[in-house]
């Protein structure tokens, strides 16, 4: 059984940082790909970063150069630093994974940005 389960998210005020975190379960899962994806209020939901087994990464470009993901295959884990936070990253962030052709997706963490 497939279960991802985000931490991390809160309120901070424009410029600040966070960090994300994302606890899979299943050793099955320790190698693949894991990504973060978004979903702003009345906006459809986002990738904002992937990272493949051996540590590659992708970005969107609204994020690179602030948001950083990488992953501890030991622990089954996955995180998303994010730095200086703007008002439109705002959102709930969710984890995902793709099995066999199947998302899985965490419950969300919510992110606030106060201006």
């Amino acid at each position: 059984q497939v279960s991802l389960v985000e931490s991390g998210g809160g309120l901070v005020q424009a410029g600040g940082s966070l960090t994300l975190s994302c606890a899979a379960s299943g050793s099955i899962l320790r190698l693949i790909p894991k990504a973060w994806y978004r979903q702003g209020s009345g906006k459809q939901r986002e990738l904002v970063a992937s990272i493949t087994g051996d540590g590659s990464t992708n970005y969107a470009v609204s994020v690179k150069g602030r948001f950083t993901i990488s992953r501890d295959n030991a622990k089954n884990m996955v995180y998303l630093q994010m730095n200086s936070l703007k008002t439109e990253d705002e959102a709930v962030y969710y984890c995902n994974i793709n099995l066999g052709g199947k998302n899985y997706w965490g419950q969300g963490t919510q992110v606030a940005v106060s201006s």
